[in-house]
């Protein structure tokens, strides 16, 4: 995928309703890209997403070796982390799963 391309899909996905960030990190877990100005939270999800993927991807493999993790997506009552992992770099959005309800969430801690 040429720059311009992600370019456009981060564009594309951050237009979605609810979307709060989108990360794209190395596998150390190092956020090289962060939709979000607050580099604390960039920081600190990235690493922490990093390992529950890492820790993911491992079971499955545990469980059948000829598999393998492709997408991971967690849902809890104030969030919805999808993880898209690749070789080298894994693709984080983070959305509220309320957005659009009568109850949404409009705080991202």
């Amino acid at each position: 995928m040429s720059g311009y391309e992600a370019e456009e899909t981060i564009k594309r996905i951050k237009s979605h309703k609810g979307v709060q960030a989108v990360l794209i990190v190395n596998n150390d877990g190092v956020p090289i890209y962060s939709s979000t100005n607050d580099e604390e939270f960039a920081i600190d999800h990235a690493a922490l997403l990093s390992q529950l993927a890492a820790k993911a991807k491992s079971t499955i493999r545990t469980l059948d070796p000829s598999n393998d993790m492709t997408f991971l997506r967690i849902r809890s009552k104030k969030h919805e982390i999808m993880i898209a992992p690749d070789k080298e770099y894994a693709l984080i959005v983070i959305q509220n799963p309320n957005a659009g309800t009568d109850h949404e969430v409009t705080d991202m801690a």
